[in-house]
């Protein structure tokens, strides 16, 4: 795994600094420890800060072809990389190290710009060409820039008239110095809405972030993006598969792989929440090594509605394993302003607290984790899923009990436990009437579109609700549930899910593996009727039906428990006057983009207990926190 970085420059008048290319590289050391390098062209520069876990020896980066034509800078793991090495010896390519990133650049020399569709794994990678003659390759210098399907390694770039800069992290790309720090006011509704900037936006301007599933070209001073892969939920009466058979082919497949992602050169283990995807890794895991699974947790003290300890322990028993726990405390809001810094951007899951001391506690026995990221989203595991179910039956009730409801769950007080049933009720109510992306987004959203109003000082004519109904204006043909299904893939899981897997894990220089999102899987999944994953509001049938005999029953049928973190508590007591202090403060007021009436009323509301705002008093605190790192860019901060 590493930290990637370069540029090339689109016109022939600018001056190559190694200093810059050095400084550039040197945000990225975390993501990559053991390891620097570089290469420098009459036009171009690329870097990388490496981690080694595949070919610890003679894998260092950049790396050529033999003539020296083609130069690659990669960050990822190609699982079926010896089977392409082996097919590209027999095509005549010579080899000088035992590194997936070597046999990538080959596949590029072999394929051209298809290399891509050969790649099973993770990655995001840059390729400098000199140009040649040969039919698949430019006859001028170009960047070719790749990132993987689903997104689980980052890839930004920065565009102007003359320069194209790309890196793994925007910490990066800010330290060369023509790229200015200025906020992208434009996105800060979507912000408010989704709880993360969605891509390619970022909360810079001129900043971009590299789409999953596409690739980016950079010659002659033209700039080419294209999508190479997409998943695709195709007619269910074209799937044959038994309900039986479907749940042996799941199972072997998930089985496989897990078993690819046990290829490495240093020590590795599993996440553990004592939820049924981390659980079925663990299970599988103990399947294939002869040695105790090394396996990591995270608790939460004084709140027993956000614990899952007791879950991991038990699976932890089932297998024996070589188990480690984490207590999060209140005084773990001391990290914001180092979280902060490693996302590069304003983000809203707090859940980004546990993962990075579940990651830190990780790394000091192992490099590599396994995790079970991406099960709710093949399998409709979200409760919203049911929801959204749910929500057609309640649509067809007489408009005078749905009035009758609506005001009786604003009347009530909202609890800030994990499941408080009050808060979820009237997100439920006030809701499901909606059109579906409406709906779905005011069930998963941070703020809706009155309340962004009622906030931003500004005029801002992006809206989330228009925005995320253009995801599902993709996918139209297919029924419901496979739309939420596609639009998760294509918003929470990689703005959301796997930024908060890459960034905390490489904050901690430990490499996360999600068997869940491998590419095999992935499509299958997308090809099961949606009756198999969602069977009435029993969420995720097929792969429950698959794991039996595998997973504990206490864990099959377990209510599902996400990743959360107290906030809305903490804001309520150990962090109530910490809160006021930063959203009230004379410097975040300056600012102007919120309204000063909206901010008091919204604390004023959770801290006497009528509302609960606990996420949303999380967002604007991170964005604030996010403002002083990076555009004020207070040392103190």
């Amino acid at each position: 795994m590493c930290g990637i970085c370069g540029w090339i420059n689109r016109s022939f008048t600018q001056n190559v600094e190694r200093s810059t290319l050095e400084r550039m590289n040197a945000t990225l050391a975390h993501r990559g420890p053991d390891d620097t390098g570089s290469v420098i062209f009459e036009n171009a520069a690329l870097a990388m800060s490496r981690l080694s876990v595949i070919d610890l020896t003679t894998g260092h980066q950049p790396i050529s072809n033999e003539d020296e034509t083609c130069w690659i800078v990669y960050n990822g793991e190609i699982y079926n990389f010896l089977d392409l090495r082996r097919e590209l010896e027999a095509r005549g390519h010579r080899f000088r190290t035992r590194s997936d990133a070597e046999v990538t650049l080959h596949a590029y020399e072999e394929w051209g710009l298809d290399c891509v569709h050969r790649l099973r794994g993770m990655f995001a990678f840059a390729i400098y060409d000199l140009g040649s003659r040969a039919p698949q390759h430019p006859s001028t210098p170009a960047l070719f820039l790749a990132r993987d399907r689903v997104g689980k390694k980052p890839l930004y770039y920065y565009q102007d008239s003359e320069h194209f800069i790309f890196a793994s992290e925007i910490k990066a790309i800010l330290a060369h110095p023509v790229v200015p720090r200025r906020v992208n006011r434009h996105v800060i509704p979507l912000y408010l809405g989704y709880g993360y900037v969605p891509a390619p936006n970022t909360m810079f301007e001129h900043i971009y972030e590299l789409l999953p599933g596409h690739t980016l070209t950079v010659q002659d001073g033209q700039i080419k993006i294209q999508e190479y892969w997409d998943v695709t939920y195709p007619h269910y009466h074209d799937f044959h598969l038994s309900e039986q058979e479907t749940v042996i082919q799941l199972r072997e497949l998930l089985k496989e792989a897990i078993h690819l992602r046990l290829i490495s050169d240093v020590p590795l283990g599993a996440f553990l929440s004592g939820g049924i995807d981390s659980t079925a890794v663990v299970a599988l895991m103990t399947q294939l090594t002869d040695h105790p699974v090394k396996t990591f947790s995270i608790g939460f003290q004084d709140d027993p509605s956000f614990n899952e300890l007791e879950y991991a322990r038990l699976v932890a028993r089932a297998y024996d394993t070589d188990h480690h726990e984490f207590v999060v405390r209140p005084n773990a809001v001391d990290l914001l302003n180092k979280l902060v810094w490693h996302y590069d951007q304003p983000f809203a899951d707090s859940s980004a607290i546990p993962t990075y001391l579940v990651s830190q506690l990780t790394r000091e026995h192992v490099t590599v984790a396994l995790t079970g990221d991406g099960g709710d989203e093949l399998f409709a595991g979200y409760d919203r899923f049911a929801a959204a179910r749910l929500a057609e039956t309640y649509r067809r009730t007489p408009q005078f009990v749905q009035t009758a409801l609506a005001h009786l769950f604003r009347a009530l007080p909202e609890s800030t436990s994990y499941n408080g049933f009050v808060r979820r009720a009237r997100r439920f109510v006030e809701n499901a009437p909606l059109p579906l992306a409406q709906r779905y987004l005011g069930w998963v959203g941070i703020f809706q579109n009155g309340f962004i109003r009622e906030l931003l000082n500004d005029e801002n004519d992006a809206d989330p609700g228009g925005h995320f109904q253009g995801y599902f204006d993709r996918v139209q043909e297919v029924d419901p549930i496979g739309q939420l299904l596609y639009v998760n893939t294509k918003t929470y899981l990689p703005g959301d899910l796997l930024v908060k897997t890459d960034r905390m894990t490489m904050a901690n220089s430990l490499e996360a593996r999600c068997p869940f999102l491998d590419q095999e899987l992935v499509e299958f999944a997308a090809r099961i009727p949606t009756d198999l994953k969602l069977r009435g509001l029993t969420k995720k049938y097929i792969l429950k039906e698959a794991l039996k005999g595998i997973v504990p029953r206490e864990i099959i049928h377990r209510k599902k428990h996400g990743f959360g973190v107290p906030v809305g508590r903490w804001f309520q007591n150990e962090l109530k006057d910490y809160l006021r202090e930063i959203l009230l403060s004379s410097q975040a007021l300056r600012r102007g983009y919120f309204k000063e009436e909206t901010l008091r009323r919204l604390i004023d509301e959770h801290q006497s207990g009528r509302r609960e705002h606990g996420h949303r008093l999380w967002a604007l605190l991170t964005f604030e926190m996010w403002h002083r790192v990076f555009i004020d860019r207070n040392t103190n901060s």
